[in-house]
């Protein structure tokens, strides 16, 4: 089985520069949050370093802010990441067969939209020790993004601390607005969510329902939706 060299590490961590200083900027505002409703320095890093994923982190704080069940937390998880499944498979077919399920238990702990993207890209065969570079240097920015967030959060004015949490409302915004303007059907997707996260917000009934188990409906109704509508075609070999 071949592992990689420690050159294949070394340029891990090169292609991971840029996402080292993209996580910083991201997980600060998630520090931030996670300082506002009470988090310590500490819990908000291991939040961090044992979930890495944003959007997971971020959607979990509403719960643990009121004390939601773990069965929430749990399906909410388990429902936002289940793309990192895909790309797991996907990566996993990448890597020489013989890999041992301890060095692909590894390079699974640090599946990330960034890290996914960099890793497929990547000319050659992929090797653990390419990924542990990866992962080592990434992770590290989004939890020394995480730790800086938090503890701006704890000596910053309440005013200023208001101001930066809308900064993980604009990294989402970011995300999507140029696929809604390029594709209709992520278009048509976006519309629709907005439309029933009002509709759960205020229609009579709906809006008792937790902020937890209303993102899981949501979510699996709008997939569901627009898997029916919009299925992706398989292309066929000319």
């Amino acid at each position: 089985m071949n592992v990689g060299k420690f050159s294949d590490f070394r340029d891990g961590v090169r292609d991971a520069v840029p996402i080292f200083l993209g996580y910083i900027a991201v997980s600060f505002a998630f520090g931030i949050e996670s300082s506002k409703i009470g988090m310590t320095v500490f819990q908000s890093a291991m939040t961090s370093l044992l979930n890495v994923t944003s959007a997971g982190q971020f959607s979990a704080l509403e719960i643990i802010e009121k004390n939601g069940s773990f069965l929430e937390l749990a399906v909410l998880q388990f429902i936002i990441n289940l793309r990192y499944m895909l790309m797991s498979a996907a990566l996993s077919q990448r890597l020489d067969p013989k890999t041992s399920t301890l060095h692909r238990l590894g390079i699974s702990y640090g599946v990330t939209d960034e890290i996914f993207g960099v890793s497929v890209l990547k000319k050659g065969g992929l090797y653990p020790m390419y990924s542990y570079g990866l992962i080592v240097l990434s992770i590290s920015g989004w939890v020394l993004g995480t730790v800086l967030g938090a503890i701006a959060g704890q000596i910053m004015p309440q005013r200023l601390i208001s101001c930066l949490g809308l900064a993980i409302y604009g990294m989402f915004i970011a995300i999507i607005i140029p696929d809604t303007r390029e594709d209709k059907n992520v278009r048509a997707v976006v519309v629709a969510a907005m439309i029933f996260s009002t509709i759960f917000a205020f229609a009579p009934f709906l809006n008792c329902i937790s902020s937890g188990f209303r993102i899981i409906i949501i979510t699996v109704l709008v997939a569901a939706c627009a898997a029916v509508i919009a299925p992706v075609r398989e292309e066929k070999d000319e």
